[in-house]
């Protein structure tokens, strides 16, 4: 595996997957990837993102025990990327593809903040992302672990 410690935005629907309905294969799949991905960076392989996007959707959060627990896992950010006119230029741009504002704004922080990797659950995240050309590669947990565990990337 590479020596390039890689930097990873997960949005807040990685950060809510292991607390979601487990009994879903695929959810579950989702689940066991983006927590074997923090404990990666809780142990300093990787470092993941935190910012003022993902902390104020956090926050709209009503299930306050779902809350508690995902706001557990931001504990192991290491890059905090601070909401500015740049990211809510290119959030504009990217809503033109049909990407939602939260989404759009988690995008264009990625971008801002030179991540490696954006990692979503969204599949229509996913494809809108990719249609509009992203700055960053756009992938879900599942795919975008093996791909990392199977290769140099």
């Amino acid at each position: 595996m590479s020596t390039k410690k890689l930097k990873i935005y997960l949005d807040n629907c990685c950060f809510n997957r292991p607390f979601d309905d487990l009994s879903n294969y695929t959810v579950n799949m989702e689940s066991e990837a983006i927590l074997s991905i923090i404990d990666k960076c809780e142990v300093g392989i990787w470092d993941i993102f935190n910012g003022d996007v993902l902390t104020d959707e956090m926050n709209r959060t009503t299930d306050i025990v779902k809350k508690l627990k995902s706001l557990g896992l931001y504990s192991s950010a290491t890059i905090y990327v601070e909401l500015n006119a740049e990211i809510i230029k290119r959030a504009r741009e990217l809503q033109t593809y049909n990407i939602k504002a939260f989404d759009s704004l988690h995008l264009a922080s990625a971008e801002y903040g030179k991540a490696d990797v954006f990692l979503t659950t969204d599949k229509k995240l996913i494809k809108s992302a990719k249609r509009a050309n992203a700055k960053v590669k756009v992938e879900n947990p599942v795919i975008w672990l093996m791909e990392v565990l199977n290769n140099d990337w």
